[in-house]
């Protein structure tokens, strides 16, 4: 049984379709969006533990989301039981939504994804959620992700590819003209630099890098475009066209247990 089977199964077109009618919500109604990629995420996060340890959920799990903002998360994760623990370096992003989260569930740290206030070994599952793109050095986040991770346990690291047509944020199909030049034109229009402005909030991270670093590791267990239906899986294994096409790239990972 693959890791990935329960997954499969719900990853539909109609899902697809569903969650990319959800993204036109994330700048005017951010809770209406964050909740449903929540709900979303939870549930992929439950139906890969479950690949990885059949017969079990999330319950009596800790989760370690690194780079959670103001928690939209917490409440999905709390809804299936697990401990929610959301790490995120962003004061002012911290407060932006609702904190605490509606059910009060969760505890918040601020702190970064590059140097986690956290034991080795010390979480069931570690994950970061379109955090990658947004750092200097994704790959030292990858790593210390895998550092607080439980053996047996998984690292989720999923990212927006920047070639693929959401890699410029909120400056759209214009980042294909370069970031340095599409950020400057976003400046022009808008009069404020972008919130996720290349260089310093956005880099251009591609499918290739996180692949060749997951398997440099030893431990990569699986690798999917996050929002695509299940027949369109593939195309994470075609260098070129995946960074076009595979637009946000998961890598699970997962530490092995020393053998006895």
């Amino acid at each position: 049984m693959a890791i990935t089977d329960a997954l499969a199964r719900r990853a539909t077109l109609r899902r697809s379709v569903r969650l990319l009618g959800e993204f036109r919500f994330e700048q005017r109604d951010p809770a209406r969006f964050y909740g449903a990629l929540a709900d979303d995420t939870a549930a992929m996060v439950d139906e890969l533990w479950s690949g990885r340890h059949p017969g079990a959920g999330l319950a009596g799990t800790t989760v370690l989301d690194v780079g959670g903002g103001p928690g939209y998360f917490a409440d999905a994760f709390a809804g299936l039981g697990a401990r929610y623990i959301g790490v995120e370096p962003d004061a002012a992003e911290m407060h932006a939504g609702p904190v605490p989260p509606a059910g009060g569930a969760g505890a918040f740290v601020r702190a970064s994804g590059m140097a986690l206030p956290f034991a080795d070994d010390s979480v069931e599952v570690c994950l970061s959620s379109n955090v990658a793109e947004h750092v200097r050095h994704p790959w030292r986040l990858g790593a210390e992700m895998l550092r607080v991770t439980r053996p047996g346990g998984l690292a989720i690291l999923s990212y927006t590819v920047w070639l693929g047509p959401f890699g410029g944020h909120e400056m759209g199909l214009t980042h294909y003209l370069g970031g340095a030049r599409a950020a400057a034109r976003y400046t022009r229009k808008h009069g404020h630099p972008p919130k996720n402005n290349y260089g310093s909030s956005l880099f251009a991270v591609s499918a290739a890098d996180g692949l060749d670093w997951a398997r440099s590791t030893g431990t990569l267990v699986a690798a999917f475009p996050r929002y695509h239906p299940r027949w369109a899986w593939g195309m994470t294994a075609l260098p070129g066209l995946r960074e076009l096409l595979v637009s946000n790239l998961v890598l699970v990972l997962s530490p092995p247990v020393p053998s006895d």
